[in-house]
């Protein structure tokens, strides 16, 4: 139960974050490079003073684990996806660019049942497919 609060939480935080990045942007007519890196320097900031106690472990890992981290988390996820994320944010709807963006679940699952060994149980399918029209539904103009 303690994942599925955290989730919870996590999806909250970047919703509403999302409402609060999209007026900062539009009030001061910001890029959006200026949003992301703000956000992400804000972010460095409190995560770095966050994980102190945990930094020995990045030399106890080995590289191949920490590159998947730096080529997931900070190129993909972290730069790119946060860089289209933000272009999109700037030009979009919030009711529609939010929906969207956030079927990344739906990649994740993908990658899980085609790199990661997991398999996709008919209920998997039917909740993706309801998930994407329901997304199609929400954000259609």
């Amino acid at each position: 139960m303690r994942s599925q609060i955290f989730a919870l939480l996590t999806a909250a935080a970047w919703g509403i974050g999302g409402y609060f990045e999209k007026r900062g942007l539009m009030l001061g007519n910001l890029s959006p490079q200026i949003g992301i890196t703000i956000r992400t320097a804000v972010a460095l900031i409190i995560l770095a003073a966050v994980s102190a106690p945990q930094w020995k472990t990045i030399l106890e890992a080995g590289p191949r684990p920490v590159l998947y981290v730096v080529l997931g988390g900070g190129v993909l996820a972290g730069a790119i996806g946060m860089l289209c994320f933000y272009v999109a944010l700037k030009g979009g709807a919030l009711s529609q660019v939010m929906p969207i963006a956030f079927t990344s679940p739906l990649f994740g699952v993908l990658m899980a049942a085609l790199l990661g060994g997991s398999s996709l149980q008919p209920k998997h399918l039917i909740g993706m497919a309801l998930t994407v029209g329901g997304i199609a539904l929400v954000s259609s103009g």
